[in-house]
């Protein structure tokens, strides 16, 4: 788990070091981003990200979904401005479950950017450690020179996508809440369901109570149940490409890769593509 997330008492120690990390704040919900959040407190010598201007492209049409990937170049201008430099280590966080927090990791990640993890349990375990928090608006750092070479993690698009959930040695996992992939409930998209054959694993079930990750065997065991251990091709899916990337970050935990459907179901039903409802087909 060392090489994805950290620990609040290990940050801490990072910082004090010689070549203390990036640390970037990825505060975001359904509401938006929460730049009044990050003002009010944040680990001190972080930097606020914005995740709707910094970590998405622009919607367009919809077919690409509400939160489109970047262009690398917007993406390198991105970390520049936070201060990133070759060879830096980055860490981010969000306000507790690494939902919004994974997006940016998963961004760095694909951008070539290595050494990246997310502080466990985000500024909620930060504080619950007693460690202080800074009210500001964040003073930028020297603009960095790090070079984006992306793509350098997998994604599949809408065909793909379909293709994985229909497959049967291969999977699409749907991080969305059991209500909505069901299709009982849909509170952001034109359309309720799931894409067909996709299977539901909800990003929260990684999860203690307080919004840290599970240890490794047992998100191991919930990728197992969907049907999926290491090796298996599989990609992951949500309702806009956000928490899919907790999926992916919880599977690395476990030992296991993923790819991203960065569209996911917000772009599959702006292409009018075929909708399943209910329960996941049984394997």
């Amino acid at each position: 788990m060392d090489n994805v997330l950290v620990a609040a008492a290990d940050l801490v120690e990072e910082m004090l070091g010689e070549r203390p990390p990036v640390v970037l704040d990825i505060r975001w919900s359904l509401a938006g981003s929460d730049f009044e959040g990050f003002a009010a407190g944040h680990i001190p010598g972080a930097l606020f990200v914005d995740l709707d201007t910094d970590l998405a492209g622009e919607v367009g049409d919809g077919v690409q979904g509400r939160h489109p990937l970047p262009k690398p170049e917007a993406l390198q201008a991105t970390w520049r401005k936070v201060g990133i430099k070759l060879g830096d280590s980055v860490v981010v966080y969000d306000a507790r479950d690494s939902s919004a927090a994974a997006r940016a990791w998963w961004l760095l990640r694909w951008c070539g950017i290595k050494n990246v993890r997310v502080l466990d349990g985000g500024l909620a375990a930060w504080e619950a450690a007693g460690l202080r928090v800074k009210a500001s608006a964040g003073t930028p750092n020297v603009p960095g020179g790090v070079r984006v070479t992306a793509p350098a993690m997998p994604t599949v698009d809408a065909s793909q996508a379909g293709a994985l959930a229909a497959g049967a040695e291969t999977a699409l996992v749907d991080a969305r809440g059991a209500a909505r992939f069901r299709g009982e409930a849909e509170p952001v998209d034109a359309v309720a369901g799931h894409i067909p054959g996709a299977v539901n694993l909800p990003f929260t079930e990684l999860l203690h109570s307080d919004g840290t990750f599970k240890p490794a065997g047992e998100i191991a065991a919930l990728f197992r149940a969907v049907g999926i251990t290491p090796g298996t091709e599989a990609a992951a899916s949500c309702g806009s490409g956000i928490t899919a990337c907790h999926l992916i970050l919880g599977a690395a935990v476990a030992g296991i890769d993923m790819a991203l459907y960065p569209g996911s179901w917000s772009s599959w039903v702006a292409q009018e593509l075929p909708v399943e409802t209910g329960p996941a087909r049984a394997s």
